[in-house]
């Protein structure tokens, strides 16, 4: 049986480094909060949305708790994304 394309992503992701994914999206993040206006909003929407699918695909193995401070960052991120927007 072929692996299906989410598979492959999955194991491509556990392969990152997590520093170098926590130091890329802390930059993306900064880059966001200060870049003017719409630019700085679609960085933080952006990392907002490959934040979102992260969640969504480990949803399942996570602690109720664990969710629920994901699910309240993933709500002030996008405040932050209209907020920026505006």
């Amino acid at each position: 049986m072929t692996p299906s394309p989410s598979d492959n992503l999955l194991r491509r992701l556990a392969r990152v480094n997590p520093t170098t994914a926590f130091v890329v999206a802390l930059a993306v993040l900064l880059a966001g909060l200060f870049l003017p206006g719409i630019i700085g909003a679609a960085l933080l929407f952006l990392l907002g949305a490959a934040l979102v699918a992260l969640t969504f695909t480990t949803w399942p193995v996570q602690s109720p708790s664990v969710r629920a401070v994901r699910v309240i960052m993933l709500a002030l991120l996008f405040a932050a994304v209209v907020a920026k927007a505006i």
